[in-house]
This record gives C-alpha cells, sequence and structure tokens, in this order.
C-alpha cells in the first residue's frame, strides 16, 4: 500500500451540515475502497489564487491515507460527478 494525500475544494456556498455531510461521504469513498485514512485536516475557507466556476473562495480539506490506487480512482471519478467539489488533486506521497 501506498500513502497518499488528496486536496478538494468544495463550494464557499453550501451550509455547514450539508459541507460536513460533503467530507463524510468522500472519506467512506475512500474507505470503502480499501484505504485507512491517516489524517483529515479541513483548512477552511480560503481564497483562490483564480476564479473556478465563479467561485473565488472555497473550503479546503486535505486528507491523508494508505491505499491501493483503485481508491483514488473511485474517488476521482465521484468528484468528477459531485457538483459540491469545484477541485481535487491527488498526490503520491514517497517518504
Amino acid at each position: 500500500m501506498n500513502k497518499y494525500e488528496i486536496m478538494y475544494i468544495i463550494r464557499p456556498d453550501v451550509e455547514e451540515e450539508a459541507r460536513q455531510s460533503v467530507v463524510e461521504r468522500f472519506q467512506k469513498v475512500l474507505t470503502d475502497n480499501g484505504a485507512e485514512i491517516e489524517n483529515v485536516d479541513e483548512m477552511g475557507m480560503r481564497r483562490l489564487a483564480y476564479e473556478i466556476k465563479d467561485y473565488r473562495d472555497g473550503y479546503y480539506v486535505v486528507v491523508n491515507f494508505a491505499s491501493e490506487p483503485i481508491a483514488i480512482d473511485e474517488f476521482d471519478r465521484q468528484a468528477k460527478f459531485s457538483d459540491d467539489i469545484i477541485r481535487h488533486m491527488a498526490i503520491r506521497n514517497d517518504q
């Protein structure tokens, strides 16, 4: 199993309860596909470097986990269909 980090940005106009359900839903996507979540860092509302889908701000979440690549593939697939996530990126940590 490799170690990965996924950073995703949730739309700023999502209410607090809905935002928490998005975070929980995408953690469940990872764990259902065999990922072992090590850390979830909700960085909060931040200004974007450039406008994405007409938004200037976004709610940043960083998840560190160990997994096989299938969990990332499923996360990527579901994040593309979600209207709540405006951007996401996964990287492998070689530490």
